[in-house]
């Protein structure tokens, strides 16, 4: 178990998803951390050496040792602090909530990826296909207070991407990929996310977040509808 006084340092991006569910990771844990914010249109030389291979954030330096992926860094924080446990104790449990997370990564946002990144037909389509996973989602909360139970979980942490990307994300767009007639229990779950202190600290300022949104889709030369 790591000692409080270990360096640890994260090498991050105010406004992406992946690297704030690491900082509510670490402050979950109450483990001190310094945050180093990237460039990602010009990455720095600490970050092409900590992760030559896909030279992204996020990136979690632990006394100079790095360790790359989001997904990877929440666990390497559970395994290694293990105060206040964000995975199930539950071999079956813990293997569900992996499964929940990479659902979250691999499906619901590559392909809500494509609502951002397509126009007309194709964005329509693109938001059917979110919405489809949504449902998913959706029925995984029903009776729960979070993804993870009756508390703050792994699947939680990572499901911020939904609750603080996409659905902000929408009013970029102009379009409502998660409506509350269609998705009650995932807006429920979004309110209760804003009743936990630590989510409140860790998440970015909707107001300049969506200015952020707004920058980088001119920046791609896609118009809101």
């Amino acid at each position: 178990m790591a000692e409080r006084s270990e360096a640890v340092k994260l090498l991050g991006m105010w406004a992406s998803p992946f690297s704030r569910r690491v900082e509510i990771a670490l402050t979950l844990k109450g483990v001190p951390y310094e945050f180093s914010e990237q460039d990602i249109s010009n990455k720095s030389p600490l970050l092409l050496q900590s992760n030559p291979v896909h030279k992204m954030i996020p990136v979690l330096l632990h006394n100079d040792k790095p360790i790359s992926e989001s997904l990877v860094i929440l666990e390497y924080i559970d395994d290694t602090w293990q105060n206040n446990p964000i995975l199930p104790q539950d071999p079956y449990d813990r293997a569900k909530a992996r499964f929940w997370a990479r659902f979250v990564d691999e499906q619901i946002y590559v392909t809500a990826m494509k609502v951002v990144g397509n126009v007309g037909e194709e964005r329509d389509e693109a938001v059917e296909a979110t919405r489809d996973l949504l449902k998913l989602l959706e029925k995984e909360l029903v009776g729960k207070d979070f993804l993870g139970g009756e508390s703050l979980g792994f699947v939680d942490v990572v499901a911020t991407l939904v609750a603080f990307w996409l659905m902000r994300t929408e009013e970029v767009v102009g379009v409502k990929v998660v409506p509350v007639e269609m998705f009650p229990e995932i807006h429920r779950w979004v309110k209760n996310l804003l009743d936990v202190d630590v989510i409140k600290k860790c998440i970015p300022p909707e107001d300049e977040h969506l200015n952020y949104i707004k920058a980088r889709m001119d920046s791609l030369k896609l118009k809101s509808v």
